[in-house]
């Protein structure tokens, strides 16, 4: 039996931070012609490729697979929303609009760092959570995906969808999203969920890294269990998840 090729991937969940309210993420919504997650909110994210891996290198304090992701998280929110998280020094608007339409037209991002003499500060990304999902026969990939947070830049609310992979954008608390879930207004896969539920725990960014400091990044693998005659899918506890078992057939997959 072949087993499904795992795919390495970033996201990542920026903290719009509000005195009276919880934090606003932002999310995307999958077009619907996808072949991944279609119709669905995601966090800004895609596949780790071969010049985020080449990039990596430039940070030897980093473990290079993490780097990488780090570096990919960076790069596709801003070629999917125009947002640039994680610069040293953000690009202006007109530079990181040009960078985005370059991004789309298969450009490295290697290459437009050097030509803008921009630097990344991957130590503004922090890691989340790490999912990956058994490598069984059931599916013909899976990725292997990193979150990462991170402060939402001064000018974070003028993002905007980019019509290609996304056909909306949005910024919303972790808690309404998932109230809009509940009532079938907007379709979350389990992944997302979880995290989704764990976010709204969480009222800003330095409560995230607190909560960070209790709660250090482990892989999640689920795994199906039956309970009481019922299959559901299942995540480790004591991880920062406050819920970690779901009938499998409420589980809304990719």
């Amino acid at each position: 039996m072949t087993l499904p090729a795992i795919i390495p991937a970033a996201t990542l969940i920026l903290f719009d931070d509000r005195e009276d309210a919880d934090a606003l993420h932002l999310m995307v919504e999958r077009a619907a012609s996808m072949a991944f997650a279609a119709g669905a909110l995601v966090f800004p994210g895609g596949r780790v490729d071969d010049d985020d891996r080449a990039q990596a290198a430039h940070y030897p304090a980093l473990d290079p697979v993490d780097a990488a992701a780090r570096i990919a998280a960076i790069r596709e929110t801003l070629e999917e929303t125009g947002v640039a998280a994680g610069f040293a020094v953000a690009p202006d608007a007109d530079t990181a609009a040009m960078m985005r339409t370059a991004l789309h037209q298969g450009e490295a991002f290697s290459g437009l760092i050097e030509r803008h003499a921009l630097a990344l500060d991957l130590d503004a990304i922090i890691p989340f959570a790490h999912w990956r999902p058994p490598q069984i026969g059931e599916r013909p990939r899976i990725f292997d995906t990193r979150f990462f947070i991170a402060c939402a830049p001064a000018d974070a609310q003028s993002a905007s969808v980019d019509a290609t992979e996304n056909t909306r954008l949005m910024w919303a608390s972790a808690a309404g999203l998932l109230a809009r879930a509940a009532k079938g207004e907007a379709h979350i896969i389990h992944p997302t969920q979880r995290n989704l539920e764990r976010l709204a725990t969480i009222p800003s960014f330095a409560a995230a890294c607190a909560h960070l400091v209790e709660h250090p990044v482990r892989l999640v693998m689920p795994r199906k269990e039956t309970r009481d005659g019922v299959d559901h899918l299942v995540i480790d506890g004591g991880i920062g998840y406050p819920f970690t078992a779901m009938p499998l057939t409420e589980v809304k997959r990719g």
